[in-house]
């Protein structure tokens, strides 16, 4: 009787330890995101993904470099906040490997005004501030070109800066800015080029408030489409499971209700 009793309590310790008697949960799927809107985004999947067996981790990026860095290092699993044009100049300055799984959507670049209100109050020496990373700038530099503020030199493409500028008929005069910086910089220069994202964060809308912003049905919306990037060759089930979320009607609902033009899905 004695050595059944050890055997029940012996029995009971072993599935009393942490671990034992029952399956341990996987480890989040990590995305590092910026705030507005990829990481609104990944707030609306999530519980969508979990339905689906995936559970994932948002770590919040208020940059355009870390987010790579730490996907890179292995400290994520995925990040959101940048297009295509970006990732591939990323990878060729930094000696990074990343790709994009999935285009999600765009944010049309806006030109809102400053000081001046509208295009025709821009005087000669004006300011106007543009980001400074690479794709970014050039996509602002096209923006200006498009409504006739400047041209830019036809050779320059996608890295094109203040420095391939041709013709600058006001002499409008370029502050280069981090894009996170431009929105709180507005009223110190007459119009600024707002990355859509920190336009959005900023409760401005390229749609609504913007004197002129890229077409949602021009060639710059299926080239700077937003996307989630992973390490390159990753083929992980959640990965795939987060492209078909990511792409689903669901959230193409939700781009358009939520955003009102200033998110335009492209799926």
């Amino acid at each position: 009787m004695r050595r059944k009793i050890l055997l029940v309590l012996a029995l009971a310790m072993v599935f009393a330890l942490p671990g034992c008697g029952k399956k341990e949960s996987a480890a989040a799927f990590r995305i590092g995101a910026t705030p507005v809107p990829h990481e609104e985004i990944l707030n609306f999947v999530k519980p969508i993904l979990e339905e689906k067996g995936v559970a994932i981790e948002i770590v919040q990026f208020t940059d355009y470099v870390q987010p790579n860095l730490a996907l890179q290092n292995e400290e994520l699993d995925a990040n959101f906040f940048q297009h295509a044009p970006y990732l591939e100049d990323f990878n060729v300055k930094n000696n990074t490997q990343l790709s994009s799984a999935v285009e999600v959507h765009f944010e049309p670049l806006g030109l809102f005004p400053g000081k001046a209100s509208r295009l025709e109050d821009l005087q000669e020496g004006d300011t106007v501030a543009v980001p400074n990373d690479t794709t970014n700038e050039a996509r602002a530099l096209l923006l200006l070109e498009e409504v006739g503020l400047i041209k830019v030199r036809d050779d320059a493409g996608l890295e094109a800066t203040i420095r391939d500028i041709e013709e600058n008929p006001k002499n409008l005069q370029f502050v280069e800015l981090e894009a996170a910086q431009i929105a709180r910089s507005l009223q110190d220069v007459s119009v600024a080029v707002i990355n859509g994202n920190y336009a959005i964060e900023a409760g401005l809308n390229a749609a609504t408030d913007a004197l002129a912003s890229e077409d949602k049905d021009s060639l710059a919306a299926q080239t700077f489409a937003n996307i989630v990037a992973v390490r390159t060759g990753d083929q992980r089930e959640e990965i795939r499971i987060l492209k078909e979320v990511l792409q689903s009607e669901e959230v193409r609902a939700f781009l358009e209700e939520k955003y009102q033009g200033a998110v335009v899905p492209v799926f």
